[in-house]
């Protein structure tokens, strides 16, 4: 009967318990400056890059409340600077600040997310349904990996440009950026990149995209079959800037995903410049010193972060990567095109001349550099990129002269084959965008066009 009496007791002491509110710490909104939220409070409880929820009450009679999810960024004296994901309408002073004790920055990724479309916090944007999470817990700002433990490139990989393919010959594992000033045919290349390009998983970055176009590229660019084998991760123009600088930490978490599963990912972010602003932006709120362009120091410290952790893994899988940067006035030393050409493996210029000819994609080959270049390619098909390179940068010494008329046909053997050559070389350098072309398809219509030696 006692022994009864005791475990009745138990199940009531226990029940009793489980009616209790989680202890919740929180402190209080102090002031708005702009983007930045102070907050007041259990400062030692918040920490850097953690994350806490303003809650944001009706008004009237209305009793529904709402909460904004924010970062904290730094810290001043006894005040937390926070950096909101969402919009900060309706928040004012004293509003509580909760302080989450949960991963601001993780992810959980599984092989149910190829084909969906997400946001920059992990959370599904198509309509299609919740996402199943996996097992592992992925950060979102990972340490590349170790230097010495990472494998070499790979073979070559099929882009299915035959521009690139030939002259810019890229392997698994290697990371590209694409630089370009607006309207040169940018996102249209990343298009073709992202359907023919030979690799298992692609995962696609739209940091600060315009609205109307990313509908555009899932359904016409990259098309149901492209869209199959890829995740797309998005933060508009309009977002704020932890969600656009998120995403690109997202869109590399995820392929870090898939390269730890041993697949071959295909990762592209358009574009790093608008990854910067963001960055600078949050730099600037928190105090941080304007330097170059108005950029800030951590602008240019974590573009090597973010970057470095594409490439060969440990294990079989690779991430190949490409990053486009929005140059801007067209200006290709402008600071963080200037950084970023310094970290990556080759770089891919397009230029608003060569789009204004007509000529698509508008990328020239004698300002491009793939770092693998020649090991990448075969021996036997070097004389013939050599020697359409030769024949490009004499055609471009004389173009001037020969689109003047002052260049007299006869004066030099070599500016005459370039000038027969050229019409056949443009439109080996053209493609369309539903036309797909393979590295031995390249190689062979350059030698038919230049031969080999």
């Amino acid at each position: 009967m006692t022994q009864e009496r005791g475990s009745g007791g138990l199940s009531a002491a226990l029940a009793a318990l489980s009616t209790v509110e989680t202890l919740e710490t929180f402190g209080r909104v102090t002031a708005i400056r702009g983007l930045l939220v102070e907050v007041a409070g259990p400062v030692s409880a918040m920490r850097l890059g953690g994350r806490i929820d303003v809650v944001v009450e009706g008004g009237g009679a209305a009793t529904s409340t709402a909460t904004v999810p924010c970062e904290v960024i730094g810290f001043a004296g006894d005040r937390a600077l926070a950096m909101p994901f969402g919009s900060l309408e309706g928040v004012r002073r004293g509003c509580p600040a909760l302080v989450r004790d949960e991963a601001a920055g993780a992810i959980r990724p599984s092989n149910a997310w190829l084909g969906r479309t997400v946001d920059a916090l992990g959370r599904p944007i198509d309509g299609l349904g919740p996402l199943a999470q996996g097992p592992a817990i992925y950060p979102l700002r990972a340490d590349p990996p170790p230097a010495h433990g990472r494998r070499r490139v790979g073979p070559p990989l099929d882009l299915g440009v035959r521009c690139i393919n030939t002259f810019l010959t890229m392997c698994r594992g290697q990371r590209m950026g694409i630089f370009a000033g607006s309207g040169v045919g940018k996102s249209v290349l990343l298009s073709m990149l992202a359907r023919y390009t030979a690799a298992d998983v692609a995962v696609i970055g739209l940091v600060g995209e315009r609205g109307r176009e990313v509908q555009e590229f899932l359904q016409d660019d990259l098309g149901a079959e492209g869209l199959a084998r890829s995740v797309v991760v998005v933060a508009t123009s309009d977002e704020p800037v932890l969600m656009r600088r998120n995403a690109a930490y997202v869109t590399l978490a995820i392929a870090e995903y898939f390269r730890d599963q041993g697949a071959q990912v295909l990762c592209m972010i358009d574009s790093i410049t608008r990854f910067a602003m963001a960055q600078r932006d949050i730099g600037l709120a928190g105090g941080e010193p304007p330097t170059a362009k108005g950029y800030t120091p951590t602008v240019f410290s974590e573009l090597p972060r973010l970057l470095e952790r594409a490439g060969p893994g440990v294990g079989e899988g690779a991430i190949s990567g490409l990053f486009t940067v929005l140059v801007e006035g067209d200006d290709h030393n402008e600071p963080v095109a200037d950084a970023v050409r310094g970290i990556l493996d080759g770089h891919i210029v397009m230029e608003r001349r060569i789009a204004e000819q007509g000529r698509y994609p508008a990328i020239n080959v004698l300002r491009s550099v793939s770092r693998t270049m020649p090991r990448s390619c075969d021996p036997a098909h070097l004389p013939t990129v050599r020697r359409a390179r030769k024949v490009l940068a004499t055609y471009s010494d004389m173009e001037e002269l020969i689109r003047l008329g002052a260049y007299r046909a006869g004066s030099s053997p070599e500016v005459d084959e370039a000038v027969a050559l050229m019409p056949d070389l443009t439109a080996f350098l053209g493609q369309g965008k539903e036309e797909a072309t393979s590295i031995g398809e390249g190689y062979a219509r350059l030698a038919a066009i230049v031969g080999g030696g």
